[in-house]
């Protein structure tokens, strides 16, 4: 009698945050950066919740512009604030703003991506059309003159950063959409009678996550950026509101710039640490949704 053949044993192919992980986990400069970044958003949030917010913004004009030492670490600002607790809140409603902005943003373009992409014909036609409209906009100008006339409120600045932030992400996410329209399984889904809403939940979504999480990160990186812009070429924030982009701001006094740089060059350093760690690590999970870019 012939032996009965063992049945094959099921092959499971690894999840998308796996296959980032192994992405990481093999580069390894973006995993110091996500490293350092983890350091960095934890110091910030901790220090943050611990730092006396009201004793640390208020004015001391006796300790204004001291150098670094005499019980300030990193000296005080011209209001007599000490820089290193600055730095810590700042830091936090920098990484809040620009994580929020860039959340909403990455939402809105993602769906208008997988619509357009998955849907196709006219609906494609129209949603792309209004995308190419929005995208002529000079948008740098368009913010300008809507923070203008805006209230200056952080809630009003978030919802002008959102209304442009999202048109790349919808672009590319419309791409992506696109490849994956084209594969057999999603056509044998279609064929099937299997319902759109299920298709794209179950086979077009998961074998994009790493593209969408790599777009998040470039959002936040890019938010963190235009915020800092805005703010040091005064269409920022509030200036009573601390966030990196006003401390980096005071190197446009000439005396800060040159006499006094712990004033801005921290905070400076800080942002560009960030985005250069962000930037290295949605590199790295870019490289995870490619199958021929893979380092694994």
């Amino acid at each position: 009698m012939d032996k009965v053949s063992e049945p094959m044993e099921k092959i499971n192919a690894p999840s998308p945050l796996r296959v980032i992980w192994r992405e990481l986990y093999n580069d390894k400069l973006a995993l110091f950066c996500l490293f350092l970044f983890i350091v960095i958003v934890g110091t910030a949030f901790i220090g943050a919740a611990i730092i006396d917010a009201g004793e640390t913004l208020n004015q001391n004009l006796s300790i204004r512009n001291n150098p670094p030492g005499d019980g300030f670490l990193l000296g005080t600002d011209i209001a007599g604030r000490p820089i290193l607790q600055m730095l810590i809140i700042g830091a936090r409603n920098s990484l809040i703003i620009s994580i929020l902005v860039a959340f909403f943003a990455s939402v809105i373009g993602i769906v208008f991506g997988l619509v357009a992409g998955f849907y196709g014909g006219k609906v494609d036609d129209i949603l792309m059309r209004i995308l190419d409209f929005l995208t002529i906009i000079p948008t740098l100008m368009f913010t300008i003159v809507m923070i203008v006339l805006l209230e200056g409120t952080v809630l009003n600045f978030g919802l002008v950063l959102v209304a442009f932030a999202w048109l790349g992400t919808a672009r590319f996410m419309r791409m992506m959409t696109l490849q994956q329209g084209a594969m057999d399984y999603v056509k044998a889904s279609k064929t099937l009678g299997t319902r759109n809403i299920v298709i794209i939940f179950r086979e077009v979504v998961p074998n994009i996550v790493p593209a969408m999480t790599m777009m998040l990160t470039l959002t936040v990186a890019s938010t963190m950026g235009i915020e800092t812009g805005l703010t040091i070429i005064g269409f920022g924030l509030p200036p009573d509101t601390p966030t990196l982009g006003i401390m980096i701001s005071r190197a446009l006094n000439p005396l800060a710039m040159t006499s006094r740089p712990w004033q801005w060059a921290p905070a400076a350093l800080l942002i560009l640490a960030m985005v250069l760690c962000i930037n290295y690590v949605g590199q790295a999970i870019g490289r995870a949704s490619d199958a021929r870019r893979r380092r694994v």
